[in-house]
Parts: C-alpha cells; structure tokens; sequence
C-alpha cells in the first residue's frame, strides 16, 4: 500500500502516515521509488498493534529499516513462519524473542 492508500483506508494526514513511520507503528520501504507498505502489516483499518514492539525490538538489535522488512517477510526456520504471519496468528512473544536473539 502507498501512503495515498493509508490516507484513504486510516482516514488520516499524509503526515500522520509518515509519523506512523517515524514512531514504529507502520514499517515503509521503497519500491520502484515509491514507499509501500504491506497490507499484511495491517489489521482492517488500523496498524496491526502487536508490529510496533516487534519493529522497536529489531530497531534495537541493529536492523535498518530494510533488514526489518525482509526479516518480517521472509520465512524464519525458528519460527516455522514469516514473523509477520506469526504475529498475525498471537505468537507476538515467541516471535519477539527471536528476534531479540538476533541482536546478539
């Protein structure tokens, strides 16, 4: 989803899009120039909750902003999953401590 998407599915500013970047909330990358986010990092029309602690865990351990998506949409052989899928499915602490792991 682009920010023009956000706007129109959260109801909010092009700024406060890009806030929700800047606090965690919502992770962006760029595409082809353009920065998108995955509709899998949303929950109907709101941010998925369980993303921001998980994207302040991986921030901490070192990770860009790229490395944290990649990370979140790829498959983790600890997990048996693509975090994003196993913060979907209520496994935040299991996929939190994973990453936590990654740090050190």
């Amino acid at each position: 989803m682009t920010v023009p998407d956000l706007v129109e599915l959260l109801g909010v500013s092009p700024g406060r899009v890009r806030r929700l970047f800047e606090e965690k909330i919502l992770l962006a990358t760029r595409v082809d120039g353009v920065l998108k986010v995955p509709a899998l990092f949303l929950d109907g029309a709101a941010p998925l909750k369980e993303l921001r602690g998980t994207l302040l865990v991986l921030a901490d351990a070192g990770f860009s902003d790229d490395e944290a998506m990649r990370w979140l949409l790829e498959h983790d052989e600890v997990l048996g999953a693509r975090p994003i899928d196993a913060l979907r499915a209520g496994r935040r602490s299991e996929v939190r401590r994973v990453a936590q792991a990654l740090g050190f």
